[in-house]
């Protein structure tokens, strides 16, 4: 049997794939454990500074929960940690930029990997859906929506359980790239290599402060971005990069 997910890296990206095909790579047991495994693993590796998540095949990034695997064991309810729904911010803590190349459709927890991803590239017959009204289940997880999309955009997707096309939420600014289904690897290791070759913790602190916006007021998130930024300011890094500027070479970032 194949590994449910799997781990490989490219320079200093991480590249994780949802590998159920079969099972149009929904989240069953195995897949949830395998995805909480390899992002920490991204997260606890120095060299790595970027994560490509997407799946194998062009039908489905990801379907949402295996509801037949639910069925028969009587799921309800998903713990929290390893084992439930493996989640960027709650309840996996990962301070490095990801990107989700949505390879086909993503449905309901499907929709929530793609989600959860700092960025998010998709093939242009990928369609997206938050179908969990169809079938009885919650979505707690949806909560950041409101900053990702207009309300009555996500008010439709919601109430409706009905499927978006990528080219129209490429449209209302929740896609970064759409690209024909050939080349959205290609599109998707562009953006993390453009980003890996940046300064880590400035890079790591941008994302942090894009993520404390959507949780305080305005004069609180600049507090609190000061306090993000400081030791930034601080790093052998912040010396590089103007030093080489000025030299007119590339920084050697040393992410401290």
């Amino acid at each position: 049997m194949s590994e449910p997910v799997l781990f490989e890296t490219s320079g200093p990206v991480a590249i994780i794939t949802i590998n159920r095909p079969d099972r149009m790579n929904a989240l069953g047991l195995a897949v949830r454990e395998g995805l909480w495994d390899a992002f920490h693993r991204f997260e606890d590796d120095s060299d790595l500074q970027v994560a490509i998540l997407t799946a194998t095949g062009t039908r489905a990034f990801c379907a949402g929960l295996d509801l037949k695997e639910a069925s028969e064991t009587g799921l309800q309810a998903l713990p929290k940690g390893r084992g439930g729904l493996p989640v960027i911010g709650n309840p996996m803590h990962i301070t490095k930029p990801t990107i989700a190349a949505v390879n086909g459709v993503a449905m309901a927890g499907g929709w929530l990997m793609a989600q959860m991803c700092d960025l998010c590239v998709a093939a242009d017959h990928a369609r997206f859906a938050v179908t969990e009204v169809k079938v009885g289940r919650g979505v707690p997880w949806a909560v950041p929506l409101i900053h990702m999309l207009p309300q009555r955009i996500a008010m439709e997707l919601l109430l409706t359980g009905e499927a978006m096309s990528a080219q129209r939420l490429a449209e209302i600014g929740y896609l970064n790239r759409v690209v024909p289904a050939a080349d959205l690897m290609d599109a998707a290791m562009t953006l993390a290599s453009t980003i890996a070759a940046n300064a880590p913790l400035s890079v790591r602190a941008a994302r942090a402060v894009m993520h404390l916006a959507g949780e305080h007021g305005r004069t609180e998130a600049l507090a609190a971005a000061d306090a993000v930024f400081a030791p930034v300011y601080a790093s052998l890094d912040a010396l590089e990069g103007p030093r080489a500027f000025a030299e007119k070479r590339a920084p050697k970032w040393l992410g401290r």
